[in-house]
């Protein structure tokens, strides 16, 4: 039976730490428990947010809704062929977890995405990366269940529409669908990934010679620099990367490059270039700075964090100046990677 609750605190559902409340509040296990959900008709028609790990949201205000916090697990393999292990997780699963599950059996694809944090579900929906992987080049399908009728949809890779951090459900499905489950295509021979940022470095220190490489010292590479780069949230409040890396035109990068001679970009085709957001947000000014309760991280400026009772509009305002002064110094616009809520 369904526990449905009011005026629920979100603080310790959300890495921000931001003590917004719901007005109801329910827990689901199972795709039954979804079916029964659906039966209550005085819950059908009221807004819904759909809750994972909460790692990448900012909550701006108290919620006049249901908070569906998604519990679904379970991983198995549903099919292999010569090539690929398909891989199917319950959306509620760990995400570093579910690397750690697939690492230790050796299926390959994944390991460049070691603890990041959040659940199975929302890692189509962010179409997550980190190191040179995303999660569209091993996404296979997702199950969902739409949030009006109850019915079950499956979407295919070409369904997801996926981006730089986008997908559908970002845009024309968003809080249309709770995730419950995801398919993944995992490789039986793996392909490395060690270009790009100090993972080849990492490894070195490690003393992983490359006759040695194997995902699973991929995976601690990643875990290392992670750890060293970017705040845990259970010691200070954040969502991790809060902008996305703006993609500008090379033209405009190389106006830019002879101002600016450090500043660093990866090419994307030859008429565009990646610029890393935490470079703009650093030369503006703005690493280690504090306002209020919020601010940026002393080490990586693409953390906003949450230094203790900080509401989600102190945070929103802060990127919001964070955003003038880096269009206003390089003409570049960052668009925010956290979901704002509220």
């Amino acid at each position: 039976m369904l526990d449905i609750q009011s005026n629920i605190s979100l603080k310790s559902y959300n890495t921000f730490g931001i003590d917004a409340k719901a007005r109801y509040w329910v827990e689901v296990e199972s795709q039954d428990d979804l079916k029964t959900l659906f039966q209550l008709t005085e819950f059908l028609t009221i807004p819904k947010l759909i809750l994972g790990g909460g790692s990448n949201i900012l909550l701006t205000r108290d919620f006049d809704g249901l908070v569906v916090k998604n519990n679904i697990k379970g991983i198995e393999v549903v099919r292999e062929d010569s090539q690929h292990v398909y891989v199917r997780a319950g959306a509620g699963e760990n995400w570093h977890n579910f690397v750690l599950y697939c690492v230790a059996h050796h299926y390959a694809g994944i390991e460049n995405l070691s603890l990041i944090p959040g659940t199975v579900g929302a890692a189509p929906m962010q179409n997550i990366g980190a190191y040179g992987v995303e999660i569209e080049q091993v996404f296979e399908q997702l199950e969902a269940v739409h949030l009006k009728t109850g019915e079950i949809h499956t979407f295919l890779h070409s369904d997801c529409r996926f981006g730089y951090r986008e997908s559908i459900f970002k845009h024309e499905a968003k809080g249309e669908y709770i995730i419950t489950s995801v398919t993944f295509q995992l490789n039986k021979t793996p392909t490395f990934h060690t270009s790009y940022g100090a993972i080849q470095e990492t490894l070195t220190e490690m003393g992983i010679a490359d006759d040695q490489l194997s995902i699973k010292a991929i995976s601690d590479a990643v875990i290392r620099i992670r750890r060293s780069k970017l705040p845990d949230p259970a010691e200070i409040g954040n969502a991790g990367s809060f902008f996305k890396n703006p993609e500008i035109p090379k033209e405009q990068f190389d106006r830019l490059k002879a101002l600016y001679p450090a500043m660093p970009g990866y090419p994307i085709g030859e008429t565009a270039v990646k610029v890393p957001a935490g470079w703009l947000i650093e030369q503006a000014g703005w690493k280690g700075k504090r306002v209020g309760n919020t601010g940026v991280h002393t080490k990586q400026a693409l953390v906003l964090v949450n230094h203790g009772g900080t509401t989600g509009e102190e945070v929103k305002a802060l990127a919001a100046k964070i955003q003038a002064s880096v269009a206003d110094q390089f003409g570049i616009h960052l668009n925010p990677e956290v979901n704002f809520v509220g």
